[in-house]
C-alpha cells in the first residue's frame, strides 16, 4: 500500500493501553447521506412533487366534475322599474323578494373532440313578500352539450405533451441526484487533496526540523556550508508556514463538504479515499444508446417540438370563421308549490351555432400564423444542432473516461516512486552525499505525484458519475438506476 492511503486510512489510535477509532466517511457514505439531507436533494424532491401534483391535475381534467353552484337568501328590497305594457308608461314599485337557488352538475370534457358535456338538476324558489307569493321553477334534467367546431383543442395537445413532462420530471429527478454526486465527488477531494497536503506539510516540517537539527552537528564539524545551514533554516521557517496554511485550508474544505451534507464537522471523521479503481471501459454506441433511451435528453426535445407544434396549431385555429355548436335538453316546470314543481314537466330543446368571422383584419392573423411556422422551422433547426452537440460531447466523455483508469494506476505507481526517492535523497542527505537542493527537488516532487494522483482519482470518479447522470444507468452493477417515485410522493 503507498504512503498515501497509509496517511489517509483511518488508525488506531493507542491509549492507555487502549484502542480508539476514529469515526471515518467514504465517499458512498457521502453520498448516500447528500442524498438524503442535502438542500440540493430536498429542492429535487419538491420540484419533482409539483409536476406530480401538475400531473394529477391534468388527468384530473379528464374526469367528470361534481359541481354544486347556488345563490341562497338572495334579499332585495328596493324600488324597481317597471313599464306599463298597454301604455309605455314607466313607474316605480315596491321589490320586496327573497331568491335561492342550486344546480347540480356533473361536467364531462371530450379531449378529443375539444368539447363539455354537462348534466345538470336546477331548483330556483322566489318569494315576493309584498304579494304573499312563492313561485318555483325546477329543472330535474338538464343535458347540454357545447362544441367548438373550430377552436384550437387544448386538451388534445395536453394529453400528448403532460404525460411526457411527468416522465421527463421522473428522469430530471434522477439526473438531480447524480448531479448531487457529482458535488459530493468535489468536495470529498477537494478534503482529501487539502488532507493530503497538512499532513504531508506536518511530516515535512518534521522532517525539517531533524534535517536542521543534523546539519547544525555538521556545520561544527565542518561538513555543511553556512549557507546550506541558512538555506535549510529558511526551509524549516516555510514549513512552518505552511503547515498553519494547509490547516486552515482543509479547515474550509471540510466545512464546505459537511455543510453540503448538513452534519456536523466533527474533527474525529476521516475520509477515506476509494482504494480500487474499477477496470470498467464502455462503449460509445451502448452510452450513447442509453442516454438517449433514459436520459431527459429525449423527451426534452420531445416537448419542446410539441409546444412550437401546439402554437402553430392554436394559431391556426384563430384564424378565419369561429363556429360553436351549442344544445340543451332539459325538463322543465314551473309552480307554485315545491311538490308540484316536479309533477307534469314539459321538455325543452335548445340548439344552434353561433360563428364570428373577421371581414379584414390586415393579416394579422395570416401573421400569426407565419411567425408560429417560423418559429417552427427555427425549433426544428436548434434541436437538431442541439442533438449533434449532445452526442459529440457524449463521445467525447467516453473517450476520456476509458483513459482514466490507466493514468490513475500509472500515478499511483508515479507517486510511490517519488516517495521512496525523496525517502533514499533525505537519507542520502543525512550522510552528506546530497545537497539540500536535491533534497528540496526530491520533496517537490513527492508532492507534486501525491497531488497529481489524487486530482485523477477525483477526475475518475467525476467522469463515471457524469456517464451515470448522462444515462442514468449504473455501468458498475450492470442495470438501469431505479428511484421508488411512489414513496417520494407519499412522504
Amino acid at each position: 500500500m503507498s504512503p498515501f492511503f497509509r496517511l489517509l486510512l483511518p488508525c488506531l489510535l493507542l491509549a492507555a493501553g487502549g484502542c480508539i477509532r476514529a469515526q471515518s466517511l467514504s465517499l458512498g457514505d457521502a453520498i448516500d447521506i447528500a442524498k438524503r439531507q442535502s438542500y440540493e436533494a430536498t429542492v429535487a424532491r419538491r420540484n419533482f412533487t409539483a409536476q406530480y401534483w401538475s400531473y394529477r391535475s391534468f388527468r384530473a381534467e379528464l374526469l367528470p366534475a361534481v359541481n354544486l353552484n347556488g345563490g341562497l337568501f338572495q334579499f332585495n328590497r328596493s324600488m324597481v322599474e317597471t313599464r306599463n305594457f298597454e301604455d309605455g308608461r314607466i313607474s316605480y314599485v315596491e321589490n320586496n323578494s327573497l331568491r335561492n337557488s342550486l344546480t347540480l352538475s356533473v361536467d364531462q370534457n371530450i379531449a378529443a373532440l375539444g368539447g363539455t358535456l354537462s348534466l345538470q338538476s336546477y331548483l330556483y324558489r322566489l318569494d315576493q313578500f309584498s304579494y304573499d307569493t312563492r313561485i318555483y321553477n325546477s329543472q330535474p334534467i338538464r343535458l347540454s352539450y357545447t362544441q367548438p367546431l373550430r377552436a384550437f383543442n387544448r386538451l388534445k395537445w395536453q394529453k400528448k405533451t403532460e404525460p411526457l413532462k411527468y416522465t421527463k420530471a421522473k428522469r430530471a429527478y434522477m439526473e438531480a441526484m447524480e448531479s448531487v454526486t457529482i458535488t459530493v465527488v468535489r468536495l470529498f477531494f477537494n478534503v482529501l487533496s487539502a488532507q493530503s497536503a497538512y499532513q504531508q506539510s506536518v511530516n515535512n516540517l518534521k522532517d525539517r526540523e531533524t534535517l536542521f537539527a543534523i546539519a547544525r552537528k555538521r556545520h561544527e564539524l565542518g561538513t555543511v556550508s553556512k549557507s546550506e545551514i541558512l538555506q535549510l533554516e529558511l526551509s524549516l521557517l516555510n514549513a512552518q508556514v505552511e503547515v498553519r496554511n494547509n490547516r486552515l485550508a482543509l479547515d474550509n474544505q471540510r466545512f464546505s463538504l459537511f455543510s453540503f451534507l448538513r452534519i456536523p464537522p466533527g474533527e474525529s471523521i476521516t475520509l477515506l479515499p476509494p482504494v480500487s479503481i474499477p477496470d470498467i471501459t464502455v462503449d460509445a454506441d451502448d452510452v450513447l444508446g442509453k442516454a438517449l433511451a433514459n436520459s431527459t435528453h429525449t423527451l426534452s426535445q420531445q416537448v419542446t417540438m410539441l409546444e412550437a407544434q401546439k402554437a402553430v396549431a392554436q394559431a391556426q385555429a384563430a384564424r378565419g370563421i369561429q363556429v360553436q355548436l351549442n344544445s340543451e335538453f332539459a325538463l322543465n316546470r314551473t309552480a307554485n308549490a315545491f311538490g308540484d314543481a316536479y309533477r307534469g314537466l314539459q321538455d325543452n330543446e335548445i340548439g344552434g351555432l353561433t360563428l364570428s368571422m373577421p371581414i379584414f383584419d390586415w393579416g394579422v392573423s395570416k401573421g400569426r400564423v407565419r411567425m408560429a411556422q417560423a418559429e417552427l422551422d427555427v425549433t426544428r433547426t436548434q434541436l437538431e444542432q442541439a442533438h449533434e452537440n449532445y452526442v459529440q460531447d457524449l463521445r467525447t466523455s467516453v473517450m476520456q473516461f476509458n483513459t482514466q483508469a490507466e493514468q490513475c494506476r500509472n500515478a499511483m505507481r508515479a507517486q510511490d516512486i517519488a516517495d521512496e526517492r525523496y525517502a533514499i535523497t533525505m537519507r542520502r542527505f543525512e550522510t552528506g552525499a546530497v545537497t539540500v537542493t536535491e533534497l528540496n527537488t526530491a520533496q517537490q516532487e513527492s508532492e507534486n505525484a501525491r497531488a497529481q494522483y489524487i486530482r485523477l482519482l477525483q477526475t475518475y470518479w467525476t467522469d463515471y458519475y457524469t456517464l451515470r447522470r448522462a444515462t442514468l444507468y449504473d455501468w458498475l452493477h450492470g442495470h438501469d438506476i431505479n428511484i421508488d417515485f411512489d414513496e417520494i410522493i407519499k412522504n
